[in-house]
């Protein structure tokens, strides 16, 4: 059950409604979005919430919601959630972000290289791994808070903002530190510590679906994170395990579409992961923008040969750039435009 109060109602109105269901034996969840603040009730006595709540100054109505993951469900909000990532950027809106770079920070020059090279092309945030978690544990780790560092200088020459990922609670605070997104990687989803760390922060999650997870699980992985208070988490369409190995992963564009009936959460793709092959990456990102994607990961190299991770999958910069002048034309057929890359810091 969600009380949805009025656009810009007061810290008292909302108060009094909290304290009402609190009297009467509920938990409660203040949901802000935007303009509008829901009041969540959980728990409680059996039957529904006292007609009183409905006529309490600032109440709109009450919304009773069936949902497993009512945070992450249209019950919230019926379009799509627009999630400020820095100044001018913005994921769920009606520009398509794009967020390019290596797999992993391996060195300064290569960041930079690459940092560079996908601003040039029009990306408008840089991905980077500082620290790796791998299927192997002799395959290369991350430069851990060095890689995070070699990430701040990167976003301050070039403007680009950063996604990185955080593997644990215990790298959480660093990675918070200079991330403008977290990521939380597949393996991670369902990862419950770090999911409500991450539900503590103030930073944009994009929360990657895992390998073999349904869309209700990643769903209730998101809400993990909503519940704890952070409502600006992006979904991620990552590709699935399947029986067929040509291909890494299989991406699963139906999910895109499916997860924006589901959720108000925007949905962005990575065909990099979807596939495994960077001769596939640019059509299933066609497709991924035809399918209604928020946003676009691409994994850029600039000697993909040379990558120490994720290599077979990586464009090169030239490659990337050819796709980036693709891709207005796909953003475009979906009624969508292109975001611009943000002014490097001076």
């Amino acid at each position: 059950m969600f009380v949805v109060m009025r656009p810009h109602a007061t810290p008292a109105e909302i108060g009094e409604v909290i304290a009402h269901a609190r009297a009467l034996g509920y938990e409660t969840r203040e949901v802000v979005q935007g303009e509008r603040v829901a009041v969540g009730l959980w728990g409680g006595p059996d039957g529904q919430p006292s007609g009183r709540l409905a006529s309490l100054p600032g109440v709109v109505n009450l919304v009773r919601v069936s949902s497993p993951h009512p945070l992450a469900s249209r019950a919230i909000d019926s379009g799509t959630t627009r999630i400020e990532v820095v100044p001018g950027v913005v994921i769920g809106g009606s520009d398509v972000v794009v967020m390019a770079g290596p797999c992993a920070v391996e060195n300064e020059d290569q960041l930079l290289a690459a940092a560079r090279g996908v601003r040039a092309a029009g990306a408008t945030i840089l991905r980077g791994g500082a620290f790796k978690p791998r299927t192997s544990p002799y395959s290369f780790q991350g430069l851990g808070e060095a890689g995070l560092a070699m990430l701040e200088a990167a976003r301050r020459e070039t403007g680009l903002a950063i996604v990185t990922e955080a593997v644990d609670v215990a790298s959480f605070d660093a990675v918070e530190a200079v991330a403008d997104i977290v990521q939380i990687g597949a393996r991670n989803m369902q990862h419950y510590p770090l999911l409500r760390r991450a539900g503590r922060s103030s930073r944009p999650i994009l929360l990657k679906r895992g390998l073999s997870a349904t869309l209700k699980e990643l769903l209730l992985a998101a809400e993990y994170i909503l519940a704890e208070g952070n409502m600006k988490v992006i979904l991620c369409e990552r590709g699935v395990r399947s029986f067929e190995n040509y291909t890494r992963n299989m991406l699963d564009l139906a999910a895109i579409p499916s997860l924006h009936e589901l959720s108000h959460l925007p949905v962005v793709a990575d065909p990099s992961h979807g596939t495994g092959r960077r001769s596939l990456v640019g059509p299933m990102a066609r497709a991924a923008l035809a399918a209604g994607s928020d946003g676009l990961l691409v994994e850029v190299h600039p000697e993909p040969g040379m990558a120490l991770s994720d290599g077979p999958q990586s464009m090169d910069l030239e490659a990337f750039r050819r796709l980036m002048e693709e891709l207005p034309t796909a953003a475009e057929s979906a009624g969508r435009a292109m975001a611009a890359p943000t002014t490097p810091v001076t």
